[in-house]
């Protein structure tokens, strides 16, 4: 019978090390992998995580949230509850009013919600606090030009001085347009059909434009027309605006503060009061008047502006004077605005001698003649 001879103890040891060493190796890789993944998915997260706040105003967000976050710390406050914001809310109340309040509650609840998994919109006492804090305030609201002053300074005012304001009055107050849709617009968003200018506002959120139409009232595609011959071949880029002075235009595309100022040097030729008033959303806000002012309902003017809201939208409604007429003759006279359609038929030998027109504003007569 073959004898196994016996293998010394020292061996075994090492067998046994080695196999342990061979072990721990093989849990080692097996971490490292594993932490290859997650700092793959970390990294995939964060990446989701930044997209959720908005790209322009990011930094915004991100002033806001730090701020607060220094607050905390100077505050020794280890948990963000309800309290610790109704605390730094109210100080802040005293330095900024309700909008800025609002405004600040919005940015640092993203934050909030990003960075650090907390819901600040379920504190009811921080809303209503807030809430509180709205209570008499009335924010300052940029006049509006009415009809009659646009249609004083289209056609006095001189082109060579005033050309660049007249078409963007034009397209800002047909349009509803935002000083920076004016800004960026450019000549390949306007179509020149002949008898009126369609014109798209890109929307990079919807990605699908805002439409508009100017008609050919007065002399205003005229003025477009003038404005866009005047162009110089040498421009590169595609913008609409572009510098204006003595009659001639420049390369060089204008800014918003430029466009922003259009209402106020309108305000300013026509000699109104307050022309600081007249802001750049003077003619977003005129826009939106003026329709209301024609009987246009609520959400004729909401589609028009590319507001979702109502109560944005009626916000930017000024309660104009002749508006205001309208309503006290519905009240006091009994008149109201809506259409009436009457048909009288003449003839040669019945010829009515009693049709008569009080109080009537805005009288179509269609003639149907048959000979």
């Amino acid at each position: 019978m073959f004898a196994v001879p016996n293998v010394p103890l020292f061996v075994g040891w090492i067998y046994s090390f080695v196999l342990l060493k061979l072990i721990v190796v093989c849990l080692l890789l097996q971490c490292t992998m594993n932490n290859c993944e997650s700092e793959e998915i970390v990294e995939a997260a964060n990446i989701a995580i930044s997209n959720l706040l908005p790209t322009k105003s990011r930094s915004l967000y991100d002033i806001a949230y730090n701020r607060f976050k220094k607050w905390c710390a100077e505050k020794n406050v280890q948990v963000y509850s309800e309290n610790v914001l109704l605390a730094y809310f109210s100080e802040n109340a005293k330095n900024y009013k309700s909008s800025t309040l609002w405004a600040q509650y919005s940015m640092v609840k993203s934050c909030l919600i990003i960075y650090d998994n907390i819901d600040i919109s379920k504190f009811p006492k921080l809303i209503a606090f807030l809430k509180r804090t709205g209570d008499g305030y009335q924010a300052k609201k940029s006049k509006i030009l009415t009809k009659s002053e646009i249609d004083r300074f289209l056609p006095s005012a001189d082109d060579k001085e005033f050309l660049i304001i007249k078409v963007g009055l034009i397209l800002g107050i047909a349009g509803a347009c935002r000083t920076d849709e004016l800004v960026n617009l450019t000549v390949d968003d306007i179509e020149d059909v002949g008898s009126s200018l369609i014109v798209k506002i890109p929307n990079t959120k919807t990605k699908i434009p805002r439409i508009f139409v100017v008609t050919d009232v007065g002399n205003m595609l005229e003025l477009f027309r003038k404005y866009l011959s005047l162009r110089p071949p040498h421009v590169k880029h595609k913008r609409l605006f572009l510098y204006y002075k003595a009659g001639k235009c420049s390369s060089q595309p204008v800014g918003k503060n430029t466009m922003g100022k259009i209402p106020s040097v309108v305000a300013s030729y026509l000699k109104l009061p307050d022309v600081a008033c007249y802001t750049g959303h003077c003619l977003r806000r005129s826009s939106a008047t003026l329709l209301a002012d024609a009987g246009v309902d609520i959400t004729t003017i909401k589609r028009h502006a590319g507001w979702k809201s109502t109560t944005v939208a009626e916000g930017y409604v000024e309660n104009s004077i002749e508006n205001r007429t309208k309503i006290a003759n519905q009240v006091l006279v009994g008149t109201t605005t809506s259409a009436i359609t009457k048909t009288v038929n003449v003839s040669e030998n019945n010829i009515p001698s009693n049709i008569n027109f009080e109080n009537c504003t805005n009288v179509t007569f269609n003639l149907d003649v048959n000979k």
